[in-house]
């Protein structure tokens, strides 16, 4: 009977806000939908987009490139996961990439996306993105839209809490949303949770001018459940904020078992003090094992470096390191004001939204205003009346995720009643709601985690659809809504479907994108060991069973087209080299029979694609980008003999009747 009482006391406020949701269905969506909507989001035929957003895909291990205001879809970003439309993961070039410490690992969760930053603006130069499954954070070059770096984070399960970047991107940060045992290899039960179960805060190191990652250090904290972060900025720039659920530390049927506390946590972490004891010798290496993945430009190849050991430093012996913050239960979210002065948090099973006044929390830890009871690890919790700023109250059902504008006012998602909520930071008055279709996770107004957002938009991301799109069958596209900001009311002006499931985006004026943009490689520059600068370097070359085929493409002939010689048994490598110099000239290559994909190479890069054959056969090869009038003719043939064939290695482009005349 009592445990039957305790799940009540958990599922009823569950009961209560579905009932409360019914009573709160969006409206009708003529309600909120801007007149002028269709004028508003509409990009003429070659104009541009004021914007770039970039959205996680999810479960599709990507990252999409949009326009705003159009919502027209860019560019899919391959990162995480193989992608059969360009290669990515497949070529010979590009598989060390999605290396890991278990092995080439093909797929994984991309949640948040992290444009860089400079002075708390973003710059333009880099976007970083989270892989949740196999721990890593990768880091994608904006001037070629290339995965350049991924590295795994060692000693983490669950790589939810990131990543977040400081304010000017000396680090980005990334926390475990499954604690583990700190000895990956440690045999224990899993039941002694609170014993042996800890988390690991990963600080990675960034290069100022080439962005190249490291990781610096690592802080053991509690073995609670870490969700999203930010970065303190100004007043608050030494500072990183993480929710922080699971203060119960359950193991089990997390859904009633760590939602027992009326409070969880965000934790408060000093990395300026964290570098200092860094820089000062302390912490300790311990072993561990990690993949850093790196891209190199010049030779357009990857390389896989196991890493051995990390920096951890055990925050229960550096007083003064971490504090945690009660927090109402559950929370999603910790998000900072522009001015950095506030820090606010979203509880999901919560009916406020709490602001912090970062002032009031340095004060409270002067005067050590602390909780009686401490965290696990004897961390100290400061009381909530003496951080706390305000409530935000009755905000909605389902708190989640909060960003700022440039106009003083935040935007707070709600899950359970579909909504945003607008209310001033100020005075924590609710200014305005407007429907979502539905059930919106993240929002993301352009800018809104920098000290001077860019506003004008937020942007909802949603993760049911139902009657907004033509149906696909079982499964429904999620889906994005832009909605304008600049008035007091905020109006809808656009609904747009998305790739995989977009967690989280960020959005960033094209001017600072495109200035910077790589329209092709310079193949003066191009130092791939396989690359050909001119048709006449064309070859094929046998080492024993191992035959490498030295490739051109150019508009409109692959070179060499004939090639014999080649015996059952053989591993052929067809290394390609794009001659063109052009912008959007890129040429692709297939193989028939090839259990890899297509190669889609860019003007001056060079790329591998592994065959072997599986039979004895004439096998037709072609270019699969459509490059000019003559592309269907963009193709040739490869002679496969048996293994016991005497057929020599020979290889030719026909003669070009045209240039004898």
């Amino acid at each position: 009977m009592k445990s039957i009482t305790n799940l009540s006391k958990v599922l009823l406020p569950a009961i209560l806000a579905s009932v409360a949701f019914t009573a709160c269905k969006p409206g009708k969506a003529v309600d909120s939908v801007d007149g002028d909507a269709s004028k508003k989001v509409y990009v003429a035929p070659g104009k541009y987009d004021e914007l770039y957003m970039f959205a996680s895909g999810g479960f599709s291990g990507q990252v999409a490139a949009y326009g705003l205001p159009s919502g027209r879809l860019l560019k899919v970003i391959p990162v995480f996961s193989q992608n059969a439309e360009n290669g990515y993961g497949y070529s010979e070039e590009t598989k060390p990439m999605l290396n890991t410490s278990h092995g080439f690992v093909p797929w994984d969760d991309a949640h948040h996306t992290q444009l860089s930053k400079t002075n708390g603006q973003d710059d333009g130069r880099w976007l970083f993105i989270n892989g949740n499954n196999t721990p890593r954070i990768a880091r994608i070059n904006l001037s070629t839209f290339k995965t350049e770096e991924i590295i795994e984070l060692p000693n983490v399960g669950g790589n939810h809490a990131s990543p977040y970047c400081t304010e000017n991107t000396e680090y980005i940060v990334g926390n475990t949303r499954f604690s583990i045992p700190m000895d990956a290899t440690q045999d224990v039960p899993i039941d002694s949770y609170k014993e042996n179960f800890k988390g690991a805060a990963t600080f990675i190191k960034v290069d100022k001018e080439k962005g190249t990652m490291n990781v610096a250090f690592q802080l053991i904290v509690p073995g609670y459940n870490y969700d999203l972060a930010r970065a303190g900025k100004g007043v608050s720039k030494d500072w990183m904020f993480f929710s922080t659920y699971n203060s119960e530390q359950a193991n089990t049927l997390l859904e009633v078992n760590a939602s027992q506390r009326d409070k969880d946590f965000i934790m408060a972490v000093n990395w300026k003090k964290a570098e200092a004891l860094v820089a000062q010798g302390k912490g300790k290496r311990v072993p561990a094992k990690y993949a850093h993945n790196v891209w190199d430009e010049k030779t357009h190849s990857a390389t896989s470096t196991m890493m051995k050991d990390v920096l951890m430093l055990n925050v229960q012996d550096y007083p003064g390191l971490v504090y945690y913050i009660p927090c109402p239960k559950s929370p999603h979210g910790a998000d900072v004001s522009p001015d950095g002065e506030f820090f606010v948090a979203s509880g999901k099973l919560a009916a406020v939204i709490p602001v912090f006044s970062f002032k009031k929390m340095l004060a409270a830890i002067e005067k050590q205003d602390f909780e009686d009871q401490r965290a696990d690890m004897g961390i100290p919790v400061l009381k909530y009346a003496s951080v706390l700023e305000g409530e935000v109250e009755k905000p909605g059902l389902g708190p989640l995720h909060t960003e700022f504008d440039d106009q003083g006012y935040a935007y707070t998602s709600m899950f359970v009643s579909s909504e945003i909520v607008k209310w001033k930071v100020s005075t924590r008055e609710i200014i305005d709601r407007i429907p979502t279709y539905y059930s919106i996770g993240h929002l993301s107004v352009p800018g809104g985690d920098n000290k001077k957002p860019y506003g004008k938009y937020v942007v909802a991301l949603n993760k049911i659809t139902k009657d907004r799109y033509l149906p696909t069958g079982p499964e429904l596209t999620q889906s994005a809504q832009l909605i304008d900001i600049t008035g007091n009311k905020m109006k809808l002006l656009l609904d747009f479907p998305t790739i995989g499931e977009p967690h989280y985006a960020q959005s960033i004026a094209a001017d600072l994108i495109t200035k910077n943009q790589v329209k092709f490689f310079k193949l003066e520059e191009n130092h791939h060991p396989y690359a050909v600068k001119s048709e006449k370097d064309t070859r094929v070359v046998r080492k024993g069973n191992r035959v490498d085929v030295y490739m051109s493409a150019i508009r409109s002939h692959l070179a060499p087209d004939n090639i014999e010689g080649i015996k059952l048994g053989d591993e052929v490598y067809f290394h390609l080299t794009n001659l063109e110099q052009d912008w959007d000239v890129p040429h692709g290559f297939a193989v028939k029979g090839a259990n890899t994909a297509e190669l889609l190479v860019m003007p001056g890069e060079t790329a591998t694609l592994k065959w072997t054959p599986d039979r004895s056969a004439i096998f037709p090869f072609y270019c699969t980008d459509f490059c000019s009038a003559l592309h269907q003719e963009m193709a040739g043939y490869v002679r496969v003999s048996p293994a016991n064939s005497n057929v020599p290695i020979s290889y030719k482009i026909g003669n070009n009747p045209l240039a004898k005349k």
